[in-house]
């Protein structure tokens, strides 16, 4: 490649681009006019070579890294998390996942909020699971971040997904909500192939794999011992830190055909983006995807960086 570009610069290759510049456009009918001299045609079959390569290596460069983001909370430091706002800005920002939290109602309806309780996001109070929908229904939950989002409901989760079907996939992090009737509800809204689930205890982990052998399921681990050890689960994604990531451990995922899930969400993980972006890592799963998709595509028009 350097000896071709150094050619291109030389007095031969100055003289090739003044013979195949006027010959690129002739057409079959004058083709057997064409002149032929040996030196020439060695000389234009050098250049050619060196636009080819040339145009290869662009296109390599350009090519944008393909790391699946996966939104934590929605695009919550732009509008308030777990709220249709913030889906909706994932979904504008051309990201891949959006995460939310699962939890359900004294009377049973399926809601999208974080904590257990409903004081930090909401101007209501108390446990969600000792509230009803009726209750919950009328909830402010977008004042606490911004003026601009008063009057953000706490989202029901069914019209969330009937809303974001076919826009984005979801990852489900599930607190409080009885599984059957949960899979019941993704399969009716048809994200089973579309999303993945992930539960704080193992033993919900299994219950999943009781009811459903195959949705895809997110496990967390530090080394290829854990590894191991959640395979049992039939995992198809891994979480972990950036600095568990051995070769041992990336080869182990490989070899399983488990995907790499980077974790980046503890404060000032952003300095940590551009390493992930050179690792191993499928996905990544941040707060700030706006930053990461700049990273990733420094050439995107991102009207919320």
């Amino acid at each position: 490649m350097h000896e071709l570009l150094f050619f291109a610069m030389t007095k031969e290759g100055v003289e090739a681009r003044r013979l195949i510049l006027p010959q690129m456009h002739f057409s079959h009918s004058n083709f057997e006019n064409f002149p032929y001299d040996p030196k020439s045609m060695n000389t234009v079959l050098r250049i050619i070579m060196l636009f080819a390569m040339c145009l290869f290596a662009a296109a390599c460069s350009e090519a944008p890294r393909n790391l699946e983001i996966v939104a934590h909370r929605g695009a919550n430091h732009l509008a308030p998390e777990n709220t249709m706002a913030s889906a909706q800005k994932c979904v504008e920002l051309g990201v891949d996942y959006v995460e939310i939290d699962v939890r359900t109602s004294q009377d049973g309806v399926f809601y999208i909020l974080h904590d257990r309780t409903l004081d930090r996001t909401t101007d209501g109070s108390g446990a969600i699971a000792e509230r009803t929908s009726a209750y919950i229904e009328n909830l402010d939950a977008g004042s606490w971040f911004s003026n601009e989002f008063k009057g953000e409901r706490v989202p029901r989760l069914e019209p969330f997904l009937n809303e974001f079907s076919g826009k984005i996939k979801i990852y489900f992090d599930v607190k409080d909500a009885d599984l059957k009737k949960l899979l019941a509800l993704i399969y009716k809204t048809g994200f089973e192939k579309d999303c993945f689930f992930w539960f704080s205890k193992d033993e919900r982990a299994k219950e999943l794999r009781a009811l459903d052998p195959k949705i895809p399921l997110k496990m967390n681990a530090t080394d290829v011992e854990g590894l191991k050890r959640v395979l049992a689960y039939n995992p198809q994604i891994i979480e972990y830190r950036l600095e568990h990531l051995t070769p041992e451990f990336a080869q182990f995922c490989k070899e399983h055909d488990l995907r790499l899930m980077a974790h980046a969400l503890e404060d000032g993980a952003e300095e940590h983006y551009q390493a992930i972006i050179d690792s191993a890592a499928d996905m990544v799963n941040l707060d700030k995807a706006d930053l990461m998709i700049e990273l990733i595509n420094p050439a995107t028009n991102n009207a919320y960086y």
